[in-house]
């Protein structure tokens, strides 16, 4: 049996692996990818909407983040982790890019996760 601090310090490796994992594809993010994940429009996907074209797309995300997230707390069949990470890194990535826009509402709503 694992003692309570080995099973925490194992908890804290896990979160870290997937952070890094989130940061690492945020970093390779590219929004026509999001055309896998759920259903966007070309007008969606430009580049020239500025901050509040990448806020709504942000709002987006973060709902179809808290929809899978959902179906995995349920243990539903559809739930699919890789998509769960694919929809992690777009939210950090398009939370990035909303920064570096200086939006307005320039802190994201929710955690990816």
């Amino acid at each position: 049996m694992q003692s309570r601090s080995t099973s925490r310090k194992s908890r804290i490796r896990a979160w870290s692996a997937v952070d890094a994992a989130i940061a690492a594809g945020a970093k390779n993010y590219q929004r026509s990818h999001l055309r896998r994940l759920m259903p966007v429009g070309p007008d969606e996907l430009g580049e020239s909407g500025g901050p509040q074209a990448t806020n709504s797309l942000l709002l987006k995300i973060g709902r179809a983040l808290r929809g899978e997230r959902a179906r995995g707390s349920a243990g539903h069949w559809t739930y699919d982790i890789n998509r769960h990470m694919a929809l992690a890194q777009a939210y950090v990535a398009e939370s990035h890019r909303l920064r570096r826009e200086g939006g307005a509402d320039a802190k994201p709503s929710a955690q990816p996760g």
